[in-house]
């Protein structure tokens, strides 16, 4: 009765602290729909409701002319503001369309919407998308993508911005200068694949001034993930440490060996006592700068590194000890990629204490699909797993996905025998701000209630990426799509290549080549003439629709798809017409090639998405002062070009692997490298001696220069769109 009593006393206060907390539990979400919708959100609000049986679920409620957002969270409430934007208003809010005003009488539905799932986990991004498009974000362009994230129901994502301050303050602690902390870590681009564990070093040495503003950067990063309900994922100790620990600190290592001709950072023994102690020290760091993780990305021999000597048993076991000692809690992350998880490392870890991406789902998936090379037939056990979209290699562009497999694929996974352990969907990409048609479609796949046909669903995908439109216009893009959807978005699972058919326009010039980057394919599984066919629809509506900004971006995405597929055609008759030893003919047909990488430049300028200026410029903009500007520069020009050194661009295979299908990088380096060949091949046909080309010298000249690119679009969308289309196609 006593306690009755308190509780009677307090009530009114603890209603007011339950008023206070669900206005606060809002405001992220509040905040959001304004920045969204640049302030003009009017009408709206956001309420939170619990699930009474622990479903994640969203409300679309009309409510006397306004508009209500109910969800147990506040990433259901940003999926259900989405959903409404898209399939109530008409606005598809983009890569290429972060925001977007709403009309002062919000369109409402007739009745509640309700939208749930089960699958509780969302997951976004792969290191490497940190490197190949995330490399220079400033907070600006941060603060749009944790936006997208909520929007999109992503609620757990990696975060290994300002990991490299952990390393820095632990190093400094056991007595490292900072020249050689900078000889360990990597520089601004390169970041992804020392965080793997591939190499140390290159791309540095880094300026103090980029410690203090990537520690800052992350902080913000995670207090606004967490303020939308977006748990981070930090990178956890996997045993990394560097090359000379041994010899400077006595520590007991092993050798992983290279990676594509970079030494691999070392792995520290597990059986060593050094082991725990400079994991304990590693996540005291971590804790001191940002706070505790409840997940813990960590990823030991990746690609192929060498686990010799080592017993991946106790290796897995100490790895998970250390993580549990920073966090009770704590999850560790696994991404399941060519051997990775090792099985012997994870068998004896507990369940629920490990979740595994399965990386490639839509093509080499290892949750126990049969049909897949990558065949586990008891999947990952016990293990709590997500069924993943990697879809990208490279950050190359190029219209590419599979859209029937990932479906499919999703449904087969939840009825399998071991999706049981099934906990939600990812998309680990390596490079984003491309195919943004994919990425709305894996992250509804949780939302659907029942399974679905990709015709089916880009219905309504398109009517939401361009708004309501008459019959006429409605039929053509719908037309358009078919055609995209059943062809560049139907990509066989056999096809050899990893990610996007890539554009001979972009390749190192040779007779016949068959890709532009070392694991990628250049073969064409489809005609061209349905790309063609697909931009001709586009242009074709594009002066009823050339006001949408996701329109302009498409219709020249597309456009510029029929084109690299046009010059990967041209390719083909090139090399039989030297083969015939047709001097006329080739010239003929090097015209048109040389002629269809001018006009792809053109194109693209009109867009800022496909400046090689952008992507500079960020790099330029984190920094005052010019000798920083020039390394973060040439990072970002070295990343895509040759990559790396010359044995890791020649031998390792590297160059060109982030090649860039953007307006600058095609007039300057690629129309170059293929009007010196073709000047060379055609001069050898006429018997005169020519000297080899030496291809890295001219990448690697171009990676220093200081040519200024603007990051500001060109001409007219439309106009320059219907004048390259009839130049290359009439």
């Amino acid at each position: 009765m006593k306690n009755m009593k308190i509780t009677a006393k307090f009530a009114p206060l603890l209603l007011l602290l339950a008023a206070c907390h669900a206005q606060a539990h809002n405001s992220g979400v509040d905040g959001l729909i304004q920045r969204a919708t640049n302030g003009a959100a009017r009408n709206i609000s956001v309420e939170t409701a619990a699930s009474p049986d622990g479903k994640d679920f969203f409300e679309i409620i009309p409510q006397k002319g306004k508009l209500v957002i109910k969800g147990n969270n506040p990433v259901s409430q940003a999926t259900g503001f989405s959903w409404y934007l898209k399939y109530v208003a008409g606005v598809h809010l983009s890569w290429n369309n972060p925001t977007q005003d709403l009309p002062a009488n919000l369109p409402l539905p007739g009745k509640t919407i309700r939208q749930e799932t089960d699958l509780l986990l969302r997951y976004y991004l792969n290191y490497c998308t940190f490197s190949y498009s995330m490399a220079f974000w400033g907070w600006e362009r941060w603060e749009k993508e944790i936006d997208w994230m909520a929007l999109h129901g992503v609620n757990l994502c990696l975060s290994i911005t300002g990991n490299e301050v952990v390393w820095y303050k632990l190093l400094k602690r056991l007595g490292y200068s900072t020249d050689e902390i900078n000889r360990f870590i990597s520089g601004p681009a390169y970041m992804a694949w020392w965080q793997m564990n591939n190499l140390e070093g290159w791309g540095g040495p880094n300026p103090d001034e980029w410690y203090v503003k990537q520690e800052q950067l992350q902080k913000k990063i995670i207090s606004r993930m967490r303020e939308l309900g977006v748990e981070p994922v930090l990178p956890g100790f996997a045993g990394m440490a560097p090359r000379n620990i041994g010899e400077k600190l006595g520590y007991s290592i092993a050798d992983p060996g290279k990676w594509c001709t970079f030494n691999r950072p070392a792995f520290l023994k597990p059986d060593d006592p050094n082991f725990d102690k400079f994991a304990d020290m590693y996540y005291e760091e971590m804790e001191k700068l940002y706070g505790k993780a409840k997940y813990y990305a960590i990823d030991p021999f990746h690609e192929g590194g060498s686990s010799q000597g080592v017993d991946l048993n106790f290796a897995g076991q100490a790895i998970m000890a250390a993580m549990k000692r920073a966090n009770p809690n704590g999850v560790w992350v696994a991404q399941a990629w060519q051997a990775n998880p090792r099985p012997a490392m994870i068998e004896n870890l507990k369940e629920h204490d490990l979740l595994v991406l399965d990386l490639y789902s839509e093509k080499l998936p290892q949750w126990g699909d049969p049909d897949s090379k990558w065949y586990r037939p008891a999947g990952y056990g016990k293990h709590d797993w997500l069924y993943c979209m990697l879809l990208n290699f490279g950050g190359r562009v190029g219209l590419h996905g599979r859209m029937d497999r990932l479906i499919d694929g999703f449904y087969k996974a939840k009825e399998h025998a071991n999706g049981k352990t099934l906990s939600g969907v990812g998309a680990t990409p390596e490079g984003i701000e491309n195919n943004p048609v994919m990425f709305e479609l894996l992250y509804e796949l949780p939302w659907r209630q029942t399974k679905f046909t990709k015709e089916e669903w880009l219905a309504s995908y398109t009517k939401a990426r361009y708004g309501d439109c008459n019959e006429a216009v409605g039929k053509a893009v719908r037309e358009a799509w078919q055609l995209l959807a059943e062809y560049p978005y139907s990509c066989p699972v056999e096809y050899p290549g990893e990610g996007t058919v890539e554009s001979l326009l972009c390749a190192r010039p040779g007779i016949l080549p068959s890709k532009v980057s070392t694991w990628g394919s250049a073969l064409l599984y489809y005609n061209p003439d349905h790309t063609r066919r697909a931009a001709e629809k586009m242009l074709s509506v594009a002066d009823k629709l050339g006001h949408s900004n996701n329109f302009k971006y498409d219709l020249v995405d597309v456009l510029r798809q029929s084109i690299a597929d046009r010059g990967n055609m041209l390719s083909q008759k090139i090399g039989a017409a030297y083969q015939a030893k047709d001097t006329a003919q080739l010239r003929i047909l090097a015209d048109s090639f040389l002629l269809a990488i001018r006009c792809q430049d053109k194109l693209l300028a009109t867009q800022k998405d496909f400046r090689v200026g952008s992507w500079i410029a960020q790099a330029k903009s984190l920094s005052k002062k010019q000798e920083n500007r020039d390394l973060y520069e040439w990072n970002a020009r070295a990343l895509i070009t040759v990559w790396g050194n010359k044995d890791a661009s020649e031998k390792g295979g590297l160059h060109d692997y982030s090649h860039r299908e953007w307006s600058g990088l095609l007039a300057d380096l690629y129309y170059k490298r293929w009007e010196l060949f073709f000047g060379n091949i055609l001069k050898e046909m006429q018997g005169e001696s020519v000297p080899p080309i030496d291809f890295y010298a001219m990448e690697e000249a171009w990676t220093r220069e200081k040519k200024t690119y603007d990051d500001k679009p060109e001409g007219s969308v439309v106009q320059t769109a219907t004048e390259v289309y009839n130049r290359i196609f009439n």
